[in-house]
């Protein structure tokens, strides 16, 4: 191939790059990344075997799952070159009153997933070739990939920090046959701030190997857990019935969020009158109502009735 033809290829690649990332802000996205398609580091691979091994993941095998997928992204889709990276906001505009029963915030609105593959399916119609739509549903290592392609980085407590934006974001990512422009990988900016394992209230954040333990973490604990929650545990859930934050409102980098303008992550008038005394009697017709397209359905009516009952018994 000539240098011109070198030359040529290079703003494609480079023009087309840009093409996808101003679709990407036209859509929504907070921001847009772009990553070689190729296996993870060494080191990568080795700590998140470990985090497997030492049974981090508590009863959530689907992580074991497709481990050499989820390692190698290039297996995920044949002829993989690229993968385009993308944060969606859902800081909130308003909150649940703190003296109420407490949500996570990604939990407000409509379910993540339906609007995240709504906007990534739209965003893969700029790529000319064969694509893969991720959204929390394919083996990815979505932070990761989202800190190859510049979006930000890993934190301490293991959420994606977006510089003088925060963390309070969705993931998505579109694999792509087409070879594009890549970005630099982001820095980690945590220094030694230890704001988030200071503020976890059962020390799942362990700082010195930076492990997350799901068994102790309470976002596990009152959402994927199925079973009974530890009595150790039971008074950090505090007023929360589902998910956890505090290692996200600790960050001081969340200091910097901007709301959400994204309507459908934004809470429903009904979620945010609710009183403890709504929530202690909550139905399964209640809560099918409350919660219709609603990512809360994940913990299941009985899951959330186990914390609220804990819940309740805190405040007691």
């Amino acid at each position: 191939m000539s240098l011109k033809s070198l030359n040529n290829h290079d703003t494609e690649k480079r023009s087309l790059s840009e093409k996808i990332k101003a679709e990407a802000h036209r859509l929504g996205f907070f921001a847009c990344g772009i990553a070689k398609a190729e296996p993870v580091d060494d080191e990568t691979a080795a700590v998140f075997k470990k985090w497997l091994s030492d049974g981090n993941h508590s009863d959530m095998a689907y992580m074991a799952n497709n481990l050499d997928k989820r390692l190698d992204p290039t297996l995920l889709m044949p002829g993989a070159e690229s993968i385009v990276c993308v944060a969606l906001n859902y800081s909130p505009k308003e909150y649940i009153s703190s003296v109420e029963y407490q949500l996570a915030a990604y939990a407000y609105g409509q379910d993540y997933h339906d609007v995240m593959k709504s906007k990534l399916n739209q965003l893969a119609a700029t790529l000319p070739s064969e694509v893969k739509i991720c959204c929390d549903t394919v083996p990815i290592l979505e932070r990761y990939w989202a800190e190859k392609a510049g979006i930000g980085w890993i934190g301490r407590n293991h959420q994606l920090i977006i510089p003088q934006a925060g963390s309070m974001f969705f993931l998505g990512e579109i694999i792509t046959t087409e070879t594009l422009y890549y970005d630099s990988p982001a820095i980690n900016r945590c220094g030694n701030c230890h704001a988030c394992t200071d503020a976890c209230p059962t020390g799942a954040i362990v700082a010195s190997g930076g492990t997350l333990n799901a068994c102790k973490c309470l976002s596990y604990l009152t959402i994927e857990n199925r079973g009974p929650i530890a009595d150790e545990y039971k008074n950090a859930l505090g007023n929360s019935i589902y998910g956890c934050d505090r290692c996200q409102n600790a960050c001081p980098w969340n200091r910097f969020a901007s709301a959400t303008e994204e309507e459908r992550f934004l809470p429903s008038k009904e979620l945010l009158e609710m009183k403890r005394d709504d929530w202690n009697n909550l139905t399964i017709e209640d809560y099918r109502v409350l919660f219709k397209g609603s990512a809360v359905k994940r913990a299941k009516y009985e899951g959330l009735m186990r914390n609220i009952s804990i819940a309740k018994e805190n405040n007691r």
